[in-house]
């Protein structure tokens, strides 16, 4: 992975269209090295995850081109690459396994962030209905020593509509994104044994993501 490294810090420098148009080989071939590493993690987590199937793997890895529209950070590219392993590809708003590639800021996690209104009350209502449920799985030790705690930012500060105020768990249905991260060291990235690395904090993760899921899917019947 150190060629996609390579061509990640270049592209933080020169950030432009004129700079990534001349090194176009170097971004197809950093590509097709972490399209091939998505692969072989679709293939792995397919082994402890009932739901995931094989997909294309460009259809689990995120595009390179940044949405500037209504940004005031107008470069035009991402300076990572992103994959999310899912049921259906990236696009499928399920709950999943995402690895992200950066310099200085790669990281293994999963869940699923700032879903659509609808899928985030059918997830809550699921904690609301299995809270014991859900608190076995975050506090489980195997999942507290690899993950921190959910990631909180644009957390509610009230209760979220259409749930009771006094519930006992009320904090766990405050979240607007249900996902956990952890950093990736370099020296992992540029090892052998990313991929088993990166699988191994996945499959802690698969205890969450089908219950994230059973939700997703109570809404889809």
């Amino acid at each position: 992975m150190k060629e996609v490294l390579d061509f990640l810090r270049d592209l933080r420098e020169n950030n432009n269209s004129e700079w990534f148009h001349a090194n176009k080989e170097r971004y197809d071939s950093a590509r097709a090295k972490f399209l091939a590493l998505v692969e072989v993690l679709n293939a792995g987590v397919c082994q402890f995850d009932e739901s995931i199937q094989m997909v294309d793997p460009k259809k689990s890895v995120f595009r390179i081109f940044r949405d500037v529209r209504f940004s005031h950070d107008k470069t035009p590219y991402k300076i990572n690459f992103g994959g999310f392993i899912c049921k259906g590809g990236r696009n499928s708003g399920r709950s999943g396994y995402y690895l992200h590639l950066e310099p200085d800021g790669a990281f293994v996690g999963g869940g699923i962030y700032m879903p659509p209104t609808d899928v985030l009350k059918s997830i809550r209502q699921e904690i609301y209905n299995s809270p014991e449920e859900f608190l076995s799985i975050i506090e489980n030790d195997s999942f507290r020593s690899n993950y921190p705690p959910l990631y909180a930012d644009d957390k509610l500060k009230m209760a979220p509509k259409g749930f009771p105020k006094d519930f006992e768990h009320i904090d766990l249905l405050k979240y607007r994104s249900y996902t956990v991260m952890a950093p990736l060291e370099e020296s992992v990235i540029l090892s052998p044994d990313l991929a088993d690395f990166a699988l191994r904090k996945f499959e802690v993760l698969e205890p969450f993501n089908t219950f994230l899921n059973r939700g997703i899917d109570y809404r889809e019947e």
